[in-house]
């Protein structure tokens, strides 16, 4: 393999003004090192010292062959001028590295030139090894030499480094949480990824009680960790945000626009200027409100409420959703314009029922912050940890609130523990009292279903059976078919198995026909 040394003529230090040393020759004298070709790079002003060190080199490594190459700048110090100089140089230059070993030196040529070489290096436009050399020093006569390869995968230690840095933002990340969950572990890398790197908009969807808020917040100390950004976080719940104090609590307002005394406020974009602003619940807000938010993301501009002048405030966006913002902006309920802005980035969390194997890792979390928030130890005893865990692994666990039902329970189990042990009939009352709950839940969600078809007050056996029957029936492709799944074991004892007569007969007893049902 040829070597092959791409580097800038030193101006100042290869007309030998520091000790009679130039780097460029000497680099080519340097014991161990053959240096093939040289590739000189020069401005047309310094012509007659380029050409006397192509023949200062020649006459010291003859088997060296030197390349000078003309490259005038209006301005060597001006990176982007620089830069496009090298690039070009690197486009048109046609490595070879199945024959050739291609290295730059960094010694000569500006700061400006050295940077430049460096990023063209680290992002492989020119696949080389950086080079930096030193003047004679005490008994070393020949200068110093170094080489350094920015290949990351041939230095262990400091690849283990790096590992080491991307796990400890994975921790932050995932709260010191050792979770097991595959798919879980692949989307926190993902999110680590680009919260380190990218200041454009995350949007975290998943069902209420996933962990945005606290995802959010994490993300939020990531990118201070990572010095992009240097502002505060400001939460925003637009859930909360109705009327016409919506536009006010975002955007601020002046007084002159109610003319009363104490009613000028900053707006949380303003608070937010130079740091995060997290919109949670963002599928609540309002259409108008969506317009004026676009607008200053987009632009880092907006008008405050009353006010004539344009405020200014740089930040970046998170948002959370609870509901498909796809199908809402199908149903013209969000903006599908602020939707496309949004979700460059867009993380879905799963529910915690898709994570049994992260359960324990959870609980042992839950049970330091209960400790913390009660001032005492608590533990589980052996047969009533087991019980938890069971129930809290099973498939039927639905677990609807997700950690608001399971960082709860653990909470009341903590509280109630006597002498700090939780006991195994803690655990059955504790299971007990979260099924009653959600079959409660289940109950107000039947009871609204059924409100939407039937004016009539019916018994809570009614409202339960037809409920089930018009779940079945919207998710049925013909009347036929939700029959079928309605009548599967008493249509075996039948004579005869009209079951969509049987389904329209007992619909017709609500005043229900399959037509008004299937065109909702």
């Amino acid at each position: 393999m040829r070597n092959v040394v791409l580097g800038f003529l030193g101006t100042q230090l290869d007309s030998g003004k520091k000790r009679g040393w130039r780097p460029t020759v000497s680099l080519c004298e340097v014991d161990g090192f053959p240096v093939d070709r040289l590739e000189l790079l020069y401005d047309s002003k310094f012509s007659r010292l380029a050409h006397g060190i192509k023949r200062d080199v020649e006459e010291a490594s003859p088997d060296t062959e030197v390349l000078l190459h003309r490259m005038d700048m209006e301005n060597p110090w001006d990176l982007e001028e620089v830069y496009a100089k090298l690039y070009d140089f690197a486009q048109t230059y046609g490595f070879d590295e199945d024959r050739e070993r291609y290295h730059i030196h960094l010694t000569t040529g500006t700061h400006v030139g050295q940077i430049c070489w460096f990023l063209l290096s680290e992002s492989r436009h020119i696949p080389a090894a950086l080079i930096q050399t030193g003047p004679p020093r005490g008994e070393n006569t020949n200068g110093t030499f170094d080489l350094i390869d920015l290949d990351l995968s041939r230095y262990d230690a400091l690849q283990q480094r790096f590992d080491q840095q991307s796990r400890e933002y994975g921790d932050l990340l995932k709260g010191g949480i050792e979770t097991r969950n595959a798919p879980y572990n692949a989307l926190i890398d993902r999110i680590e990824q680009v919260a380190g790197q990218s200041d454009a908009p995350i949007l975290l969807q998943g069902e209420s009680g996933t962990g945005k808020s606290e995802l959010a917040l994490r993300i939020y100390e990531l990118k201070l960790q990572r010095r992009r950004v240097k502002g505060r976080l400001v939460q925003v719940n637009c859930a909360t945000l109705r009327g016409g104090s919506a536009v006010a609590t975002l955007f601020g307002q002046r007084r002159s626009h109610t003319g009363q005394p104490g009613t000028e406020r900053s707006g949380l974009l303003r608070e937010a200027d130079g740091g995060v602003l997290f919109l949670d619940e963002i599928d609540e807000l309002g259409l108008e409100e969506q317009a004026l938010l676009l607008h200053a993301i987009e632009t880092g501009r907006y008008y405050p409420l009353g006010s004539d002048s344009e405020v200014t405030s740089k930040f970046q966006v998170i948002a959370g959703a609870s509901q498909d913002l796809m199908a809402l902006a199908a149903d013209g309920k969000f903006r599908i314009d602020l939707l496309s802005r949004l979700n460059l980035w867009t993380f879905r969390l799963p529910p915690l029922r898709d994570r049994p194997e992260d359960m324990e890792a959870n609980l042992r979390f839950e049970l330091t912050r209960a400790e913390k928030a009660l001032g005492t130890r608590v533990g589980f005893n052996a047969d009533a940890a087991e019980a938890w865990l069971r129930f809290a692994k099973a498939p039927s666990t639905k677990w609807p609130g997700n950690f608001r039902d399971f960082s709860g329970a653990v909470l009341r189990l903590c509280t109630l523990a006597p002498r700090g042990r939780i006991t195994r009939a803690q655990v059955e009352d504790e299971i007990s009292t979260l099924e009653r709950r959600w079959r409660a839940a289940d109950g107000n969600a039947d009871g609204k279903l059924v409100a939407e078809y039937v004016d009539t007050a019916l018994d809570l056996f009614d409202i339960a059976q037809l409920a089930q029957t018009l779940r079945i029936c919207q998710a049925s492709s013909s009347v036929s078919d939700a029959g079928r799944k309605l009548f599967e074991v008493s249509r075996e004892e039948r004579k005869t198995r009209n079951d969509s007569d049987r389904l329209r007969k007992y619909l017709l007893k609500f005043g229900l026909t399959w037509d008004e049902i299937s065109k909702r």
